[in-house]
């Protein structure tokens, strides 16, 4: 059994993408819709613009999930589309990528929404005011201790349950630095800000939670053609009023992607596709569980290696 995943935040680099949209014509034409969708060159920024600008969440986002697509229409055109897997998931923005791959979304309100949802995430705390921090080495449930015991009156929480040694927190600067000093007392090998530029997946992130209610709102959600396994549940989810809330919930939720990836394995999920730029998440899932076969896919290269395993019983 398979199940295609999609990045998050992090994965964006300068021409991410642009060979596969030289090699297929499906793939080129998604960059063209949300460039489109958003009024503005956004595959330019991708293709040959500044790395910092890319990085700034209200154009890494939309630009991951385009890039994600761009691959998955690639593959589509050679003759596997997203049927192929049994369950789609993705980190953080990537679930939007994933709604958008099952036809959940459409591609244009994706890259609008997401569009939003970068600038109300970086608009919700002032710059400075908070922090996301790395905790290698310890587990969840150790790590939302250490965060309990930081928080002395402010927010930090543990936002992303990324595999079974490397956790962040997020919540108030001076709140997530005193993690760093109570995680290493408690254990962890490394425990290191983050380069981020807000908050992302705690209670501070509220406005933007609230900004995203009302675009929800007014979008159309349809019954994904493959159930999505959604951050804040880890289980899968088709019900379109469920997706609604659940996206709500994740900007200030925990990403609970070791419990997603444990999820598809108790279904029987053994090879997992990482469609789109990087490889982060293929490190993750094997730290999670060895026996997951990954593969990544974001090259034409990687497309024809793709079809071949895809298209073998």
């Amino acid at each position: 059994m398979r199940a295609f995943v999609f990045p998050g935040q992090g994965a964006q680099a300068i021409g991410m993408g642009q060979a596969l949209a030289a090699a297929y014509p499906a793939a080129m034409a998604v960059f063209e819709e949300v460039n489109d969708a958003l009024g503005e060159d956004l595959s330019g920024l991708i293709w040959s613009g500044d790395s910092a600008e890319l990085t700034l969440t209200r154009n890494a986002q939309p630009a991951l999930m385009a890039t994600s697509i761009a691959a998955l229409r690639a593959l589509g055109a050679a003759g596997v589309d997203v049927t192929a897997a049994s369950y789609v998931a993705g980190h953080s923005l990537g679930e939007y990528t994933a709604l958008a791959a099952t036809g959940a979304l459409s591609l244009s309100d994706t890259a609008r929404l997401l569009r939003l949802r970068g600038t109300a995430m970086q608009d919700a705390v002032p710059v400075g005011v908070g922090a996301m921090a790395a905790l290698l080495g310890l587990d969840f449930e150790t790590a939302q201790h250490v965060a309990a015991q930081a928080a002395q009156g402010e927010v930090c929480q543990a936002a992303n349950d990324n595999d079974p040694s490397q956790v962040v927190v997020s919540g108030h600067k001076a709140a997530v630095e005193r993690a760093l000093i109570i995680a290493k007392q408690a254990g962890a090998k490394r425990a290191v800000l983050l380069p981020v530029s807000a908050p992302f997946h705690c209670a501070l992130m509220a406005p933007a939670a609230d900004a995203m209610a009302a675009a929800l709102a007014d979008v159309d959600i349809h019954v994904p053609s493959v159930p999505v396994v959604a951050n804040v549940a880890a289980r899968a989810v088709t019900d379109p009023a469920e997706i609604r809330e659940l996206l709500v919930a994740q900007v200030t939720g925990s990403v609970r992607w070791r419990e997603s990836i444990g999820y598809m394995a108790e279904q029987g999920v053994t090879e997992i596709f990482e469609i789109g730029a990087g490889k982060a998440l293929s490190g993750m899932i094997r730290r999670i569980d060895k026996t997951i076969a990954t593969q990544a896919v974001g090259t034409p290269e990687d497309i024809l290696a793709a079809v071949a395993m895809l298209t073998t019983d």
